[in-house]
């Protein structure tokens, strides 16, 4: 596998994990929920930016119907790859989303689950989505919260830092980089969304243990090729000892992932 950027982009393989275990584990449950607070209905046109392998858009089909209702975009070939193997009935795009490849109000709705943190532009990003919306759209962007309230993310990256240090456990951060809601509602409004809202919503993690939890962020996200073979095997030692508050009696892991979910309709 190629190294991973900090920007959030995977390789093929990385992809499969990604689709593996992290979906399931922390993007799954939030598909349903941003669906809706788009409040999508049957014969809506939808756009889901940074739709990494399909989880979200596939859950937009669900609620407006077949029939190239949905594009999916994102800049990633290995994640597009993994969804186009899902179904062919929504259209997948390889586009960044600075510059996304649509007319201006094209969509009923543009959505975005925990794809905003990595964008090299974020305004320039929040503004795209906006201009694509027709009059009447609804923008619905989902972020995690911050880090102080995630303990268990807070906790694996004290530990990251203690054994490899802060290079290594910084990037393990920048998913949560936009987790207040002050911050975020004023990137909205400086991107050109107009009276965005901003709602905390209780969420949780679930893997099944916890060397599953260290495989899922260390080889299908922000660390993927950062830790070698030894390093990796260290790092779950260490983890199933510091970690062990998160875990069930049955061995699974669970903890609090709350997020962020701004949405916005355009007048």
């Amino acid at each position: 596998m190629e190294e991973m950027s900090d920007t959030g982009q995977v390789t093929s393989s990385a992809a499969e994990v990604y689709d593996e275990f992290f979906v399931p584990a922390l993007f799954g449950a939030w598909a349903p929920r941003v669906v809706a607070a788009a409040g999508l209905r049957p014969g809506m046109r939808v756009v889901d930016v940074a739709c990494g392998t399909g989880v979200l858009a596939i859950e937009a089909e669900k609620a407006v119907g077949p029939g190239d209702a949905v594009a999916g975009v994102d800049l990633n070939a290995g994640m597009l790859a993994v969804a186009q193997r899902k179904t062919a009935d929504i259209e997948w795009r390889q586009a960044p989303a600075e510059a996304l490849p649509y007319d201006t109000e094209s969509f009923d709705a543009a959505l975005c689950q925990f794809g905003l943190m990595f964008f090299e532009d974020q305004k320039a990003a929040i503004a795209e989505m906006w201009r694509v919306l027709r009059p009447g759209g609804r923008l619905v962007i989902a972020v995690w919260d911050s880090l102080d309230n995630t303990a268990g993310y807070a906790a694996i990256t004290a530990l990251l830092s203690r054994l490899f240090g802060d290079a290594i456990a910084v990037l393990l951060k920048a998913p949560f980089a936009l987790g207040d809601v002050g911050t975020l509602r004023s990137l909205l409004t400086a991107s050109g969304v107009v009276d965005p809202e901003v709602q905390r919503m209780a969420g949780e993690a679930r893997f099944p243990s916890v060397r599953s939890w260290m495989h899922t962020d260390v080889r299908g996200w922000t660390l993927a090729d950062k830790l070698d073979d030894a390093q990796y095997e260290l790092l779950v030692s260490e983890a199933e000892k510091e970690l062990r508050g998160f875990v069930t009696p049955g061995g699974a892991v669970r903890f609090d992932l709350p997020a962020l979910v701004a949405s916005a309709t355009k007048k």
